[in-house]
């Protein structure tokens, strides 16, 4: 599965010692299981003004053709805000390879100013798409994390409150399921999100479903479960610790989000519980 990379920061703050130089960096973590590299894509956005930069590419960002192309943009990567990811592509519609890997379908996915990131899979990518109303012909790409996306923007016009829209797009995925006659065990092996709809804030979303063992990099925690650290004003999010000093990172459980918001010059966070709707 992917992994996944947010910071919010109250300066320019470069992403650069997460990305390439803590011990379990993102470029670390897209080989650190060399019997599961994150081989389908990768990519890293950030805020530069009122502007987005996005960069990506179309196989492992450990690999020799993509390794300098992934090296330059984590180096260029500054805050306020800096999402990434790596992929590791699921393929419910049972694609060969070469269609599964282009610009594409690499994530983050951009939308405005939305910034989005998704760890996990939904397996009915086509009849999800007659969930999306205006945004039908939006996907560009074959990744169903690209429906789940402007899923998610649809339910964000209906609920404005994030929580509420995410919790609102759960549902949508299981009555889709449902109405589909229940393939396979479940309506998603997992919604793990990072996105942000302003430049003073990011979310966090951790929700699966099963048993997956550890994390990629052999830590001691879930595989699905995100976590996060508040260091010096600013606030750290990914998919598992990005060191070994385990302890501090703090575990964004499934079912619950953290929320991370830019105030009088440094980032606050609050992790909650889904809502009940």
């Amino acid at each position: 599965m992917c992994r996944l990379f947010g910071l919010l920061s109250p300066d320019d703050r470069p992403a650069k010692p997460w990305l390439l130089d803590s011990e379990l960096s993102l470029l670390t973590q897209s080989n650190v299981d060399p019997k599961h590299p994150q081989g389908d894509g990768w990519g890293i956005s950030w805020r530069k003004g009122s502007k987005i930069v996005l960069t990506k590419g179309i196989s492992g960002a450990h690999t020799p053709t993509e390794r300098p192309n992934f090296i330059k943009a984590a180096e260029a990567a500054k805050g306020p805000m800096v999402i990434a990811h790596l992929r590791k592509a699921s393929n419910p519609m049972k694609l060969p390879q070469e269609k599964l890997w282009s610009l594409e379908n690499s994530q983050p996915f951009l939308e405005g100013k939305i910034i989005f990131a998704h760890n996990g899979a939904i397996p009915l990518p086509m009849e999800t798409r007659e969930r999306l109303g205006h945004y039908a012909s939006s996907p560009k790409g074959v990744n169903d994390s690209e429906v789940y996306f402007y899923l998610l923007l649809r339910c964000l016009e209906d609920e404005k409150d994030p929580p509420r829209a995410y919790v609102m797009a759960m549902k949508e995925l299981k009555e889709v399921w449902e109405k589909t006659g229940r393939p396979g065990e479940k309506p998603h092996s997992g919604l793990n999100i990072i996105f942000s709809t302003t430049p003073n804030e990011l979310w966090a979303f951790c929700h699966y479903t099963g048993d997956y063992g550890v994390s990629l990099s052999g830590i001691a925690r879930p595989y699905y479960e995100m976590c996060y650290r508040e260091e010096n004003g600013a606030a750290v999010v990914a998919s598992e610790p990005m060191d070994r000093n385990e302890s501090s990172w703090k575990p964004i459980a499934s079912g619950r989000y953290l929320r991370a918001t830019l105030k009088d010059g440094r980032v606050e966070t609050e992790c909650r519980d889904l809502p009940e709707m």
